[in-house]
């Protein structure tokens, strides 16, 4: 439901290697390009479509996320896909005048959307068009780092969650909320409503109806919980526990840089 990042790691070159783009196969270098038309497409109307689809559920899952973050009077905060910047709004006021909370985004139209909404509320907050795979920061900066629906869209997820892990000072939070396994039992009606719901809400809210149809084969092809732990517990993260969100729907992956 967030916004996407993945990486444009290798784009313009043909390594020959193949990725998943929803349940097609597609050469790496071209699935960042589709994942960012995915998002030009659906930028204008995506909280609408967000609070749509979830029954406003989402924001109760930022709200989780944003108390684990537990951030604090001048801290450095980084949100990855932050999109149009929910997760980035309630950091500044909880960091305050003496913190730093970046916004970024590998899609520049999800980002105008976060920086213009910021602006609104009056938060003039520091805005990096960035690949989550090469982060522009130096090591150890960022006391919390987050990525929320965002970390499905990446090329090489195992790289992105290193580069997170890199920015991050020790003792530093990395949150990862994304969509995961649901309950067995529930599968079947969540399966009918992803794959004939889902795109009907798509074209008759945003005109676009294979994005949606894209987004309900992007949480299919993402890790499940286990799988997710697993990864970021390679990449160097310590101390990391999951929530299950609305029955295993959504997950919140909590990690620690030890040093």
């Amino acid at each position: 439901m967030e916004t996407a990042s993945a990486s444009a790691s290798g784009a313009g070159q043909d390594s020959g290697k193949t990725t998943h783009f929803g349940y097609q196969t597609v050469a790496e270098e071209e699935k960042a390009a589709r994942v960012a038309g995915v998002f030009h497409s659906v930028a204008a109307r995506y909280d609408v479509m967000n609070d749509v689809m979830s029954a406003g559920l989402h924001r109760l899952w930022k709200a989780f996320t944003i108390g684990r973050a537990d951030v604090r009077p001048g801290d450095k905060v980084l949100d990855i896909a932050g999109g149009t910047g929910d997760l980035a709004r309630a950091f500044a006021k909880r960091a305050g005048p003496g913190g730093e909370v970046w916004l970024t985004d590998i899609n520049e139209s999800m980002l105008r959307v976060g920086r213009d909404r910021l602006l609104d509320d009056g938060l003039l907050l520091p805005v990096a068009l960035a690949d989550a795979e090469k982060l522009p920061f130096p090591d150890n900066y960022f006391r919390v780092v987050t990525v929320a629906f965002g970390l499905r869209n990446m090329t090489h997820k195992d790289q992105a969650l290193a580069e997170m892990r890199r920015v991050l000072r020790p003792g530093g939070k990395l949150l990862v909320l994304e969509f995961s396994r649901v309950w067995a039992p529930l599968k079947p009606l969540y399966d009918a409503y992803s794959f004939k719901i889902l795109p009907w809400l798509g074209q008759k809210i945003a005109g676009d109806a294979e994005s949606y149809r894209y987004l309900a084969e992007s949480i299919r092809m993402h890790p499940d919980q286990d799988t997710l732990k697993a990864m970021m517990e390679q990449a160097g993260l310590e101390r990391v526990q999951v929530f299950n969100l609305a029955t295993g729907v959504v997950a919140l992956h909590e990690g620690i840089k030890l040093d």
